[in-house]
């Protein structure tokens, strides 16, 4: 089994290659390894996470990605220049298109129709962490978003590489790891960490550890992983 790195903030930088995402990570590394060290990923790596558990996720994810699309639209309103607008538009168009069809598409195979992910109950973990991202949108400007958007999209990310070479998984969960080890996600990956590193030079200067801003977007950033946290718990609770 690979073995999850246990350096995850050092990892995720060296992955993507923000300055932004260091600060950010290096005030919230004990939820950052809660979250990416998480019983869930473990036993997904290894294969023993039970069917009924990555289910129950997967169904609370799909609507998850619906409001988290919705998120990532409001980046588009609240970019200021044509290139924001096109990264936070390719970000969409992964969501849609590939991350939301991921979901479809496993839970099809496994007797869950579309029409069931979209009657299906969303949980309280879910509707605490997706209604919290949109309140810190429209209440903050286009920084305050990207950063408690940022968890989601690194943490898979993170997840999905740390996971890539393991040979354990049940081809139910080695088709989620190749997504989010893949080609396509990681791309996606590189292009919000450009975003966000280049919002922040723009909203906080060159030295943005030095703006009053900067605590109050860590613990942003803390309080999505947080719920990113939570919810792996939720599978393990409804599985």
């Amino acid at each position: 089994m690979t073995e999850l790195n246990t350096a995850a903030p050092g990892l995720i930088v060296e992955d993507y290659r923000s300055r932004i995402l260091s600060g950010w990570l290096s005030h919230n590394a004990c939820a950052w390894e809660d979250y990416t060290r998480h019983e869930f990923v473990r036993k997904l790596g290894e294969g023993s996470l039970p069917r009924s558990v990555f289910m129950a996720y997967l169904i609370q994810d799909y609507i998850f990605l619906l409001h988290y699309s919705r998120a990532w639209a409001m980046a588009v309103v609240k970019s200021e220049t044509v290139d924001q607008m096109r990264s936070s538009a390719a970000t969409i168009h992964g969501l849609i298109n590939e991350e939301i069809q991921l979901h479809i598409g496993i839970c099809a195979r496994e007797g869950i129709s579309e029409a069931e992910l979209l009657g299906a109950e969303e949980a309280s973990e879910n509707i605490a962490y997706t209604r919290y991202v949109m309140d810190a949108g429209l209440s903050g400007d286009l920084l305050d978003l990207l950063a408690v958007l940022a968890p989601c999209v690194f943490g898979y990310g993170h997840i999905g590489l740390t996971l890539a070479n393991n040979r354990n998984p049940k081809p139910l969960y080695r088709e989620w790891i190749d997504a989010y080890c893949g080609d396509e996600y990681q791309r996606m990956c590189f292009g919000v960490a450009n975003l966000i590193d280049e919002v922040a030079v723009s909203r906080l200067g060159d030295n943005a550890e030095s703006n009053p801003r900067w605590i109050g977007l860590c613990r942003k950033f803390g309080i999505a992983t947080r719920l990113e946290v939570d919810f792996w718990s939720m599978g393990f609770r409804l599985g």
